[in-house]
């Protein structure tokens, strides 16, 4: 199953609070912190709404 890490890399302060629930649902709290999430649709919606705050990399099967 394919997933992707994704990358906090920019600060959420200053920013509206819908994007910052998103940033934790994700599991991202502290600047630089990755999480490995399932790539589904749900969890595509919620990279796609807070992008410019975040770095995205798709990983194969092989990959950690």
């Amino acid at each position: 199953m394919k997933k992707l890490r994704v990358k906090l890399i920019k600060s959420p302060i200053d920013r509206m609070q819908r994007h910052k629930l998103t940033l934790l649902a994700l599991g991202l709290r502290k600047l630089g912190q990755e999480s490995i999430l399932p790539d589904n649709p749900q969890v595509r919606g919620m990279v796609r709404q807070v992008s410019y705050l975040v770095e995205i990399k798709t990983l194969g099967k092989g990959d950690k």
